[in-house]
């Protein structure tokens, strides 16, 4: 295994402040997507390294090695390369136990069932819980849901409740829930990615709330409906949800608030060089991910012995 192995595993310390600095300029849309993208890219290349790690600790062992028709004492790696290989093996388990854990986290077919049983009546994608309790959430699924308490609705004024339910529609039609499930299954493979999961649900919110003010023309008014709908939904103790459920008063409220109350947001000159330096190492750590795949492979034609080559005919 070469030097090449380390980029993958190095590069999302810097990826992920770049990639942050770079959402900060960009509009709510643009900015989860680069975001979601940055931190899926990083989180394949970083377990296909550690994955890489942990085959080349298996080609060691007798049983592997005799699979793959190997010699062990030909593999060419120092006992430095052996002891991350081992050390990968445990780190790969656990990221794979983890991803595992997420999925489960984010499957919502439960939930849904238990809002069926509990709505009042459905009109098209909404559904009306008979609840005084103030709350409202988009549920993704086959189909998505809209649902919201009568609570919420009486809380809120019938051009606020105009806003909130189109924040939650862009949930379910941007696919929202499936940006934070990526966020969440790169976590998974890399700890540094964990600082990006906040950054996408905020700008997953913002992105809902540019939908919302677009849907009913007022800018105000969306930032008035958020603001009331948030504080309507705070004396509501927080319920035990599936992960993929997204709802218009999660976040900092006030920071919402203030982006509505401004002019809409457009990318400006330093978004195409903050963008650059992200996709550039994305590109170098993908360059040394298939380097060091290829060092694998090399090792594996070394461990299995020379080749006879045929002789050139005379």
């Amino acid at each position: 295994m070469t030097w090449a192995i380390w980029a993958p595993l190095l590069a999302p310390w810097i990826t992920v402040p770049a990639a942050r600095r770079l959402a900060a300029l960009l509009p709510p849309r643009w900015a989860a997507l680069l975001l979601t993208l940055a931190t899926a890219v990083a989180g394949v290349l970083a377990g296909t390294a550690v994955a890489l790690l942990a085959a080349d600790a298996l080609l060691h062992l007798p049983p592997v090695a005799a699979l793959g028709h190997l010699s062990p004492p030909l593999l060419p790696d120092g006992p430095v390369t052996l002891a991350l290989g081992c050390a990968a093996l445990p780190v790969g388990a656990a990221s794979a136990w983890a991803a595992v854990r997420t999925l489960r986290r984010h499957d919502s077919r439960r939930y849904h069932a238990a809002i069926r049983g509990a709505a009042a009546g459905r009109a098209g994608d909404l559904v009306v819980l008979p609840d005084a309790k103030p709350d409202a959430f988009a549920l993704p699924g086959r189909p998505g849901t809209v649902v919201v308490t009568s609570g919420m609705l009486g809380s809120l004024a019938p051009d606020e409740q105009a806003v909130l339910l189109a924040h939650e529609r862009a949930h379910l039609r941007c696919r929202h829930h499936l940006l934070a499930l990526t966020a969440d299954l790169a976590a998974c493979l890399h700890p540094a990615l964990r600082a990006l999961r906040a950054p996408i649900a905020y700008q997953c919110e913002r992105w809902a709330d540019e939908q919302a003010a677009a849907a009913v023309g007022d800018r105000r008014l969306a930032a008035r409906a958020v603001g009331r709908a948030a504080l309507a939904a705070s004396a509501t103790p927080l319920a035990r949800r599936p992960a993929s459920v997204l709802t218009a008063t999660a976040g900092p409220v006030p920071r919402r608030m203030s982006a509505l109350l401004a002019p809409p947001p457009s990318a400006g000159p330093l978004a195409r060089r903050a963008g650059a330096v992200v996709l550039l190492l994305l590109l170098v750590s993908a360059t040394a991910t298939a380097e060091a795949a290829d060092a694998l492979h090399d090792n594996i034609e070394v461990a299995q012995g020379p080749v006879e080559r045929p002789r050139p005919a005379h």
